[in-house]
């Protein structure tokens, strides 16, 4: 037990931070701007959820709460299917 205690000390003396890292908490955008809706046709707005490749970004990586995420998530679907928005991403499309 105590040679355990010494590995996690030394493991966090050899991972040269001092002291704790202060996160702040990520807001919603869309909370922040307090958006009653989503709106499909805004696509400016939908592709900074979207990666390169096509697919929708996570939760966890846009900061986008789990309301906001559903609506968004229909949004990009919609884009998709009236072709505002690609299904997959250019290079991934084939010559």
């Amino acid at each position: 037990m105590a040679d355990r205690d010494n590995r996690d000390r030394d493991r966090r003396r050899s991972s040269g931070r001092k002291g704790y890292r202060f996160s702040r908490k990520r807001v919603c955008a869309f909370c922040a701007d307090r958006a009653a809706t989503i709106d499909y046709k805004d696509v400016p707005t939908l592709r900074q959820y979207i990666t390169g490749r096509g697919k929708m970004k996570p939760r966890r990586k846009t900061a986008v709460c789990a309301r906001h995420q559903r609506m968004l998530s229909t949004a990009i679907k919609r884009a998709r299917h009236v072709a505002l928005l690609p299904y997959t991403g250019e290079h991934a499309r084939g010559s």
